[in-house]
């Protein structure tokens, strides 16, 4: 056995995996593919943070050139909202359209042609200030909104179908390990002695091209995802020659017989359309699980928690002029936590970690709720509403940060899954426009009481999932389709699963 191939050797019933490393060629596979995808998601949330007051600037500047008037405070506001909001617009897009790409191109030549919107709005952003043009700021924001809605759904779909089902679960949190790592890159670059001085914005907002760069040199080094190979494709030469590179030429045989069980059953099953899972009843209610917890990792209350931030280090008494650089600790208690639910999502599973990231999340929003309505009780109440924060972004990134992602994935066979990664994103975006929209109505009119509404919303998807969803870990695509139907299909789908599943294993048995 080839020590570095990070391969369940059970067999394909469930049997108990061996804990290995996954092959190198593998984790670099993920590591090109995350870069130029997920990895931007986080860069560019975060990144426009620092130059909002020299884009104001310059806008103004430009109106005067323009109109030889100064621009009317109303009209300044809207165009700055319009060029951070644009972001989810394109995302949105990005997200419907992701799933298509990944069919038509496959999974990596979706990502490498996706790769050319962040090169197209890097050169857009930053040539709006030498030619005096704001409005290539807010084309710029829309395509690399574009990019990071592709990313999003196609590269945790290329993680998923290359990782071994061993290690499916730690694979897939490259995702939340590179949004989390583009949002603390985004808060140093930001930082005011690198560039988020005053003069540098035009050259920090074209850095998203770097990402890009390195996935055009990197990821063409690496083969296609070996599942859509051979069952999307049906170039079974191909898929074994891309299973040898990603798990070694001793190992793959296993991943092989899998993926072999799983054509065996598609056979004549066409990629689903979007529209096609909402009609289909035996995906009910695997639909309803993804589209909920992607609504609630939006909804759950992360965003108040930055919001309220400042505040609180403030009440605490951190200087102003310092409190970026403690932001940026609560980007990296994020990226930290990310990389610890990568190591446990193998050996808890799937389940605790998300139900209990959301019961905790359920009791930091009570305690905080407390913290910050006798925010002047006593001197020692501050500290405790910033322990909060951080107790609070730390519970996210175990649980719901993480293996939202992971579920994504495993809920959903071959046929289906682009489909579901389209709907999954296109709610996910839409809820981040949501919040963005009626957060500050929600601040101002409730106050530190929001987190009460939160509170609820957390409480109420860790009880679905406690009742709803099945354990994943280390069972195949097949096994939590099945499973699901026997959960919840009637009793004639049940007995078509098993009925299938027998078939399976006499057709495994006499190749």
């Amino acid at each position: 056995m080839n020590s570095e191939a990070g391969l369940d050797t059970s067999d394909s019933g469930g049997g108990q995996a061996k804990k290995q490393f996954p092959n190198l060629t593998l984790v670099l596979a993920a590591c090109a593919a995350c870069i130029g995808g997920t990895f931007q998601y986080g860069y560019n949330i975060s990144v426009i943070n620092a130059p909002t007051k020299p884009v104001q600037s310059f806008i103004n500047e430009t109106w005067i050139h323009r109109y030889g008037t100064h621009i009317q405070e109303g009209i300044l506001t809207l165009l700055w909202s319009v060029i951070v909001s644009v972001f989810t617009l394109g995302g949105f897009i990005g997200a419907s359209v992701g799933g298509m790409l990944a069919i038509r191109f496959g999974r990596k030549g979706a990502l490498l042609l996706n790769s050319v919107f962040a090169l197209l709005a890097s050169l857009l952003m930053g040539l709006s200030y030498p030619t005096g043009v704001f409005e290539l700021l807010i084309v710029g924001r829309f395509l690399i909104g574009l990019n990071a809605g592709i990313g999003i759904c196609v590269q945790p779909l290329y993680l998923g179908e290359i990782a071994p089902k061993s290690l499916r679960g730690a694979m897939a949190m490259g995702t939340s390990i590179f949004i989390t790592g583009g949002i603390l890159t985004g808060q140093v670059v930001g930082l005011k002695e690198l560039l988020g001085g005053d003069d540098y914005w035009p050259i920090l907002l074209s850095t998203s091209c770097i990402p890009a760069i390195l996935q055009f040199l990197i990821l063409p080094w690496f083969p296609e995802s070996p599942r859509y190979l051979l069952i999307d494709k049906g170039d079974d030469i191909q898929c074994s020659k891309a299973l040898k590179q990603l798990h070694g030429s001793e190992s793959y045989h296993y991943e092989r017989e899998d993926m072999e069980q799983e054509r065996v059953a598609m056979l004549g099953v066409k990629p689903k359309k979007p529209w096609e899972l909402f009609m289909d009843p035996n995906l009910r209610w695997q639909l309803l699980t993804i589209m909920l917890l992607n609504c609630a990792q939006q909804l759950n209350g992360i965003n108040a928690i930055y919001f309220y931030a400042n505040y609180v280090f403030t009440r605490a008494g951190i200087p102003v002029e310092k409190i970026p650089y403690i932001t940026i600790g609560t980007g990296a208690c994020e990226c930290l936590t990310a990389l610890t639910c990568g190591l446990l999502v193998e050996s808890l599973g799937r389940r605790i970690l998300i139900i209990g990231g959301y019961s905790l999340m359920t009791v930091w929003c009570a305690l905080l709720t407390v913290t910050l309505t006798f925010q002047d009780a006593n001197p020692w109440v501050p500290y405790l509403s910033m322990s909060c924060v951080f107790a609070f972004i730390l519970s996210f990134g175990l649980g719901p940060g993480g293996v939202t992602n992971i579920l994504n994935t495993e809920l959903f066979t071959q046929p289906a899954r682009p489909a579901a990664y389209m709907i999954g994103g296109s709610v996910n975006w839409l809820s981040f426009f949501f919040i963005g929209m009626i957060f500050p109505f929600i601040v101002n009119g409730l106050q530190q009481y929001c987190f009460l509404v939160f509170l609820v919303n957390c409480c109420l998807v860790a009880i679905y999932i406690f009742f709803t969803v099945p354990e994943t870990k280390n069972k195949t695509f097949l096994q939590i389709e099945q499973e699901f139907q026997a959960l919840y299909g009637s009793k004639r789908n049940a007995e078509d699963a098993s009925v299938g599943n027998l078939s399976e294993l006499l057709n495994t048995a006499d190749m």
